[in-house]
């Protein structure tokens, strides 16, 4: 007897407040944006928006406007991981070339039939959720449902407007998104404990298949992320990396990072030197944007190496790997240390700082 091919379905859970990636990853069926992916993105679009708003006529970084903006911080990702629209836009542009309209916008919904297009993300307040086409029926793949729920086509338009109607917007995907899952190998673009089976699904029974009740998913289970045996060295005491949280497969990777990460080089090369005074001559001022999201300002001498501004984060951040973005768009500054920051045109300047 030949055995039928399954489908598989991913439909990501709500972690935090990580919504927004929760609804890419689900309406491209893949794990293609991680939190700091996303992030990344909004911090390279508040850059931009700084740039336009410091070359204006009315003050430049000196304008209202401009120190407003400063004061309140991101405008693209808020502290809870909330993520703004044009971000889940850039990501889909920048990933997979796909564009993310208005399903109102001029020439889009008005030229198509709901039922025609492949995919949705839609949003009200700081909630974000995707519904996809997948072989044929819509889902919905709202990341705070316990699985994905089939949407008739019938009822899909129904639906469209009753969302629009209790006050959500709704975006829409005109070209083509990437093929569904078809295949087990296709199963590892997608967290192992996200995968749901089609036909139960369709079937609608009450226990769902998915792959973490494969008994083959299970193979390798009591290591850790980082390969090292559990304490105790009972190999079944441990939680398969399926039946993690995505927060607690991130604490364990953090965790696995720590303990192979070794002391960067930046802070024995170079030493923190004493602060300018206010006005000094040769004195600069870089702003900065640390790993753990707070902001500081500090004045250095233009003619100080780039490192010293290396040894100022390593000096905020406990001495861990730290990799310095600055620039339009910004880019890594590490083979710039040497130079100084007036050859490196850092003064005034934003640096943005991640654990490396």
């Amino acid at each position: 007897m030949i055995a039928t091919q399954q489908h598989w379905i991913y439909h990501e859970r709500q972690e935090a407040q990580l919504c927004g990636q929760h609804a890419l990853n689900n309406l491209v069926q893949q794990h293609a944006f991680s939190p700091g992916d996303l992030a990344e993105i909004a911090f390279q679009l508040d850059e931009m928006e700084l740039h336009y708003m410091a070359q204006n006529n009315e003050g430049g970084v000196s304008s209202k406007d401009y120190l407003k903006r400063m004061a309140e911080g991101s405008g693209n990702v808020d502290e809870s991981g909330n993520f703004s629209i044009e971000v889940l836009r850039s990501a889909l542009l920048s990933r997979f070339n796909l564009a993310l309209p208005h399903l109102k916008q001029q020439g889009v919904g008005d030229k198509n039939d709901v039922t025609e297009l492949d995919g949705f993300i839609c949003n009200r307040a700081s909630h974000w959720f995707a519904i996809r086409k997948i072989n044929g029926r819509f889902y919905n793949l709202d990341s705070t449902i316990e699985r994905p729920e089939i949407i008739s086509h019938f009822n899909l338009a129904v639906e469209m407007e009753a969302l629009q109607s209790a006050g959500f917007s709704v975006f829409c995907v005109v070209d083509s998104l990437p093929p569904p899952c078809s295949s087990e190998a296709m199963m590892d673009l997608g967290l192992p404990q996200y995968w749901w089976n089609e036909e139960d699904l369709i079937s609608g029974k009450s226990h769902v298949t998915t792959r973490a009740d494969n008994s083959w998913t299970k193979v390798g289970s009591g290591r850790r992320l980082d390969g090292k045996q559990p304490a105790g060295g009972n190999c079944g005491d441990s939680k398969h990396v399926s039946e993690m949280t995505e927060e607690e497969m991130l604490q364990a990777a953090l965790a696995a990072s720590m303990e192979q990460s070794i002391p960067s080089s930046y802070d024995r090369d170079y030493e923190l030197t004493e602060e300018p005074a206010e006005g000094a001559p040769g004195a600069v001022k870089i702003q900065f944007r640390l790993p753990d999201g707070t902001r500081a300002v500090r004045r250095f001498n233009s003619s100080d190496p780039v490192g010293v501004i290396y040894a100022f984060v390593a000096n905020k951040c406990s001495e861990q790997s730290i990799e310095l973005r600055a620039g339009f768009p910004p880019k890594d500054i590490c083979t710039q240390k040497r130079f100084t920051i007036a050859e490196s045109n850092l003064a005034g300047e934003m640096v943005h700082g991640r654990y490396a």
